[in-house]
């Protein structure tokens, strides 16, 4: 239900934005990059109507202690699209968000105007992934 809710806020926000206005948006998102492929029930929920409707090596499930993956947070303008890698033994926790990726490497890419439009209209939406809703 909150989901619902934010799309509905996020329309409402939007419906009288020009295509100029669009231009300064700044979204962003993060993603995962698994050695072995992760368990991913809610894709194969919506893309399959049953399991037989799976293909055999996609129905891969197992489970690997520790295994390997790259962290990676993205970020695009209409200029440029800007990724930071997550250092090796961090986590995505408030702080490291705050002091690592919004600090040190969004907020700069933001303020330059190779990368936006206009830095001081430039206007950066998260997903409020957890990480995110701790800053």
């Amino acid at each position: 239900m909150e989901s619902a809710k934010n799309r509905l806020w996020l329309c409402d926000w939007l419906k009288d934005w020009t295509e100029e206005d669009f231009l300064h948006l700044a979204p962003s998102d993060e993603f995962y990059v698994w050695v072995v492929r992760r368990p991913n029930y809610q894709n194969d929920r919506i893309w399959a109507k049953s399991v037989d409707d799976i293909e055999e090596d996609e129905r891969y499930r197992e489970m690997v202690k520790n295994q390997p993956c790259i962290e990676i947070f993205e970020i695009f303008t209409a200029k440029r699209l800007h990724w930071v890698v997550k250092d090796k033994g961090e986590s995505w926790t408030g702080q490291y968000f705050r002091d690592i990726i919004l600090t040190e490497r969004v907020f700069p890419f933001l303020k330059n105007e190779e990368n936006v439009i206009d830095p001081d209209e430039v206007i950066f939406i998260n997903d409020k992934a957890p990480c995110m809703r701790a800053y």
